[in-house]
């Protein structure tokens, strides 16, 4: 029997979100229903909301960062069982496509997202972000969108691990690799910022330079393992982060922006044969005109990171236990816990710099 749900809706471009029931289809034979207690309000929504990344699909039902219980299973699951506590992913690999056969299931390029579907109260199909949908009472995935947690766990900080935490770390040691007594500079210092300087502490960095138009943001860096901070306000970043580091420049600069004036600027930190990795997703439109020269003069190498580079299955158990061993910080992410209702609200105060991250939080 179909289940009701109740969740944000992004109807049209650039509208505010509506609040709304909608239903689930009854699960396919690999599909999880899964009851959510907690999602994480991403940047990457408010682009999804206002049309940034395309005005196509519409209606959406909003969110992908989310953990949550299961309470029903298609006929063919085997992965979880109803009761599991789970977090939820968006790259579910295949293990078919061309890159899953040559074990490069990070890459994996036919994602596995529910059979089923979600609809609104005239039946249209609710297309759910990145194939998940959390903003809700209740979502319908794949099973290998699933990966299991300890129910001792706050659901609101295990959330976060589902994309801006994963993404932040895994840029620090799968995309770059950084390596122990190496130097990292971060360009902006929102949620994936600050888990991108939080995954460089783990690794071993011993200088880690936090970049940022915002002091309160800077000060939160700190927080997270930033060991200095450049306010890019206030003087030119480069030139900050070269004298830092005794004219060189940093071993690995990240970019969590997505702006081209600063990947510029983070390519030309860089150390002789540095790294430098793009995260921030730019949408379309901004375009980097460097002169090429210039570019090989630096050598090194520009990596794109998607998703931290993660295996899900593998990479979010180790984050949840290294949450409890103390070594990441996911309590210090949650600026806000709020309703359904105020997730516009969110938007606005992510816009305006006062959040690293707002977490919707459902009744129990």
């Amino acid at each position: 029997m179909p289940i009701q749900a109740r969740g944000a809706i992004a109807r049209i471009p650039d509208a505010p979100v509506s609040i709304e029931e909608f239903t689930l289809d009854d699960p396919g034979p690999r599909d999880v229903v899964v009851r959510i207690l907690a999602s994480g309000v991403c940047h990457t929504d408010l682009g999804i909301k206002t049309g940034t990344y395309g005005t196509s699909g519409f209606p959406f039902l909003l969110g992908h960062e989310g953990a949550g219980i299961v309470e029903a299973v298609g006929s063919g699951v085997s992965r979880v069982r109803v009761g599991d506590a789970v977090m939820l992913n968006w790259r579910a690999p295949c293990g078919e496509c061309r890159f899953c056969l040559r074990g490069e299931h990070n890459y994996c390029a036919s994602s596995l997202h529910a059979e089923g579907k979600m609809r609104g109260k005239e039946g249209e199909i609710l297309n759910a972000a990145l194939g998940i949908g959390t903003f809700c009472t209740h979502t319908l995935v794949n099973e290998v969108q699933c990966v299991k947690y300890d129910p001792d766990l706050p659901a609101a900080p295990m959330s976060l691990i589902g994309c801006g935490v994963m993404t932040g770390v895994g840029a620090a040691l799968y995309s770059a690799e950084v390596k122990v007594g190496s130097s990292v500079a971060v360009f902006g210092c929102g949620g994936v910022g600050d888990s991108v300087i939080q995954g460089a502490r783990i690794a071993g960095a011993t200088t880690i330079i936090a970049v940022d138009i915002d002091p309160q943001k800077l000060a939160w860096a700190k927080d997270f393992g930033a060991t200095h901070t450049v306010n890019a306000a206030e003087v030119e970043p480069v030139a900050a982060i070269k004298a830092i580091t005794g004219g060189h420049g940093v071993n690995y600069s990240f970019e969590a922006v997505g702006r081209a004036d600063t990947l510029e600027q983070a390519l030309f930190c860089r150390d002789l044969a540095g790294t430098c990795v793009l995260i921030g997703v730019p949408g379309p439109g901004p375009r980097l005109d460097i002169e090429l020269q210039r570019l090989f003069d630096v050598g090194g190498n520009l990596a794109i990171c998607w998703y931290g580079n993660c295996i899900p299955a593998r990479d979010f158990p180790t984050l949840a236990a290294w949450y409890r061993q103390g070594k990441l910080n996911l309590d210090g992410l949650v600026s806000r816990l709020i309703s359904p209702e105020e997730t516009e609200a969110a938007f606005d105060a992510m816009k305006a710099g006062e959040t690293l991250r707002s977490v919707i939080v459902f009744e129990q």
